[in-house]
């Protein structure tokens, strides 16, 4: 039983690391992208999560409903994907704002970039 716990507070603690990563890098991606920002750390954070849920439970079903132009675009569409579920973010969060759809799309390949660099500086 106490194994189980000590496996869930690692899951946990690993969960919010990645929240903060995402935060971190969100505000990183505002920083540099001017149509781009995000007022304060509550808005950052809730972005992040909001960001990750979306992640989760919409994009799958996104990728799956678009195969066919993902297929036909050998993957690139999946950056438009990326870049709506950023926008749905924005949308969703006050205090998140991104410009447009172009500001999201350049938004999300930016935010992959900063998240993978922090990822494996971090590990």
């Amino acid at each position: 039983m106490e194994t189980y716990h000590y496996e869930f507070k690692e899951k946990r603690q690993g969960m919010l690391a990645k929240l903060i990563i995402t935060m971190a890098a969100l505000f990183i991606t505002s920083y540099i992208l001017t149509g781009m920002s995000i007022q304060g750390l509550f808005s950052g954070f809730v972005a992040a999560l909001i960001l990750g849920i979306a992640n989760v439970i919409i994009k799958p079903i996104f990728i799956v409903l678009t195969l066919p132009l993902t297929l036909i675009t050998m993957g690139l569409f999946l950056f438009i994907v990326n870049g709506l579920m950023l926008w749905l973010a924005a949308a969703i969060v006050p205090g998140f704002f991104i410009a447009g759809f172009w500001t999201a799309f350049f938004g999300s390949i930016i935010l992959s970039i900063v998240t993978w660099f922090l990822n494996s500086v971090l590990d």
